[in-house]
């Protein structure tokens, strides 16, 4: 799975088409976070990978701040339309949805550096623009609705909250990603590889709350 912002990386020294200014500098920075990381690139430098003259940015940045802001944005919608697709309304059973929702998100951290960089490591608050609050909620949402429906069949006063499940996967998920599963992932020797490695911590984790695959498969 890839977008063609994701992959940018490949075309230093491009320069944009009239009229779409705008998309060439998210892809230039695309392609210098993927290189460099979300802090290793200036304004003028992704104006010079765009082609365009170090004052072009402002037309429609404040600054190299929102620039990024706007990229994570895309990104996250990016996020949310992958993890849907991995749930898939909880098919071909609530608890293989579940743990394919773990290995969308490795995916995407490892097929898209610089929109995962921008998104978590960037530094930007989620609270920079109202639209990149929103796309994050609803990508966060999918994470939270497939945990409600893994835990729907525990008793409900074994239930745990469902905004703590999807934490402690998310949490997982990213740690995984970060440490394993990215382009520039550490390297250890894994005996197993990252997505086999977060189904098993996942699979763990759900039999320590008393869920099995049996009794997560809800019926509607």
């Amino acid at each position: 799975m890839s977008w063609r912002h994701g992959s940018a990386g490949r075309g230093h020294g491009r320069a944009y088409h009239h009229g779409n200014l705008r998309e060439a500098l998210i892809e230039a920075a695309l392609a210098l976070i993927a290189e460099n990381g979300p802090l290793g690139f200036t304004f003028a430098e992704a104006a010079r990978q765009a082609g365009v003259s170090p004052a072009a940015p402002y037309r429609h940045f404040r600054d190299r701040d929102q620039l990024l802001a706007d990229i994570a944005q895309q990104g996250f919608g990016h996020f949310e339309a992958a993890l849907a697709q991995a749930w898939n309304q909880g098919a071909p059973d609530p608890m293989t949805a579940f743990c394919n929702i773990g290995k969308a998100y490795l995916e995407f951290a490892r097929t898209q550096p610089g929109y995962y960089a921008a998104m978590f490591e960037a530094g930007i608050t989620l609270e920079a623009t109202p639209e990149l609050r929103d796309v994050s909620d609803r990508a966060f949402g999918i994470l939270r609705a497939a945990a409600e429906r893994v835990t729907a069949n525990l008793p409900a006063q074994q239930r745990p909250p469902a905004l703590m499940v999807a934490l402690h996967v998310w949490s997982l998920s990213h740690g995984i990603a970060s440490l394993f599963g990215g382009r520039n992932a550490v390297r250890r020797g894994l005996p197993m590889s990252p997505e086999d490695l977060l189904e098993a911590g996942v699979l763990v984790y759900l039999q320590g709350l008393g869920i099995s695959r049996q009794s997560s498969e809800t019926k509607f």
